[in-house]
């Protein structure tokens, strides 16, 4: 049950044609590729490099997860420890729990699989039934409000023939061919060749560490931003606080009087 409604989940995300995600996302880049406003060219190329990186990730997680290299302890030998050494001290108890450690995942109980099968429904089915009220009809009526100068949805809206064409469609679209490309890109560097991720990191060290940094977004934010707003505040609070407020206003004052 994990892993099937694992794999919708990841189909639906990556935007696979008759899927919930597809609908949304194929719109939002169509309406990218369709606006006349500045910047609608970046936004439009932007979403296509985000569909491969989603779709890159997302297969990536599926795979190492579901279908790469066993990272768990499957061997009998701790556990077969434990139970000879159990009858001679304390010790062989120990033995024999550490022999259980990272033992073989199994299902989860119905707690967690029940919530998963009820996400993975509509994952599946709700994206065919919203999307042309939701787009096109009267749903979001006196909600949001589209002006005239922005006729991307309206040009969209004309060249809509229902859920099922907009499906088959895609499959004729530069989104669907870069989801089908992330998908082989990660299939075969973490399952067929698992060496290849690790020689483009030696290769590309100085991205991999801007990447493994965030972009240095973090460091910027506490070491300049904080670090200087702290600075300031220090600052105003030695100067005006304790200088003028205090040192001058007040206490100069009554030595004055």
């Amino acid at each position: 049950i994990t892993w099937i409604t694992f794999l919708l989940g990841t189909l639906a995300l990556v935007g696979t044609p008759f899927f919930s995600g597809f609908y949304s996302k194929e719109h939002i880049i169509e309406a990218a590729g369709a606006a006349h406003v500045w910047g609608a060219s970046f936004a439009y190329y932007a979403t296509l490099i985000g569909v491969f990186v989603t779709s890159l990730y997302s297969f990536r997680v599926y795979f190492l997860v579901f279908h790469g290299k066993e990272r768990f302890d499957t061997s009998d030998h701790g556990h077969g420890h434990g139970h000879d050494a159990h009858g001679h001290d304390d010790h062989g108890h120990d033995d024999h729990g550490h022999g259980h450690h990272g033992g073989k995942p199994h299902e989860s109980p119905w707690v967690v699989t029940l919530p998963l099968i009820l996400l993975a429904i509509p994952s599946v089915l709700i994206g065919a039934w919203a999307v042309d009220p939701m787009l096109f009809g009267k749903f979001f009526n006196g909600v949001i409000t589209v002006l005239p100068q922005h006729p991307a949805m309206h040009e969209l809206h004309e060249e809509w023939h229902g859920w099922v064409a907009f499906g088959l469609h895609a499959f004729q679209t530069l989104p669907f061919w870069l989801v089908v490309a992330g998908a082989v890109i990660a299939w075969y560097c973490y399952l067929i060749n698992p060496k290849v991720p690790a020689a483009i990191k030696s290769s590309l060290s100085g991205v991999n560490k801007v990447l493994e940094n965030k972009y240095y977004v973090d460091w910027v934010n506490e070491q300049i931003i904080a670090r200087g707003l702290r600075c300031l505040g220090r600052g105003l609070w030695q100067t005006g606080d304790r200088g003028i407020i205090d040192g001058f206003l007040i206490n100069g004052s009554a030595r004055v009087v």
